[in-house]
């Protein structure tokens, strides 16, 4: 794969239809990341403002550390907040992010501006 990923990390919930069959696809394991609650062990969290409010995202704190390389994978990147806060948690265990994937990207609202610098990003459809 041309990021070189170790492990696919899906936000929830549609990045988990997308990231597994890719995660099975190359042999990798799948990390998900969830919304308060739903995972049961220790987690990182990360908080975010959307257009309506705020959102909370989760992952496991023993899913990722500092040698991982973890590709993000959504359906959609549209203003990039989700996203972005996705990559917060990922930073906060120290893993390296390889890449972002999405398959839908709404342009207009230009939501790769969110994302950090200098980390390749796919989509498969814009608009």
């Amino acid at each position: 794969s041309l990021y070189k990923p170790d492990c696919i990390v899906g936000i929830e919930s549609r990045g988990f239809i997308f990231g597994m069959p890719l995660a099975y696809q190359l042999g990798l394991s799948f990390i998900p990341v969830r919304k308060p609650g739903k995972l049961p062990a220790a987690v990182h969290q990360v908080s975010y403002d959307l257009e309506y409010g705020q959102a909370t995202l989760e992952v496991h704190q023993d899913a990722l550390h500092k040698n991982h390389r973890p590709l993000i994978v959504d359906d959609l990147l549209a203003t990039g907040g989700t996203a972005a806060a996705t990559a917060q948690l990922i930073q906060q265990t120290g893993a390296t992010i390889a890449g972002f994937s999405f398959v839908i990207e709404l342009s207009d609202l230009n939501g790769r501006q969110k994302l950090p610098n200098g980390i390749p990003i796919t989509t498969l459809l814009s608009y």
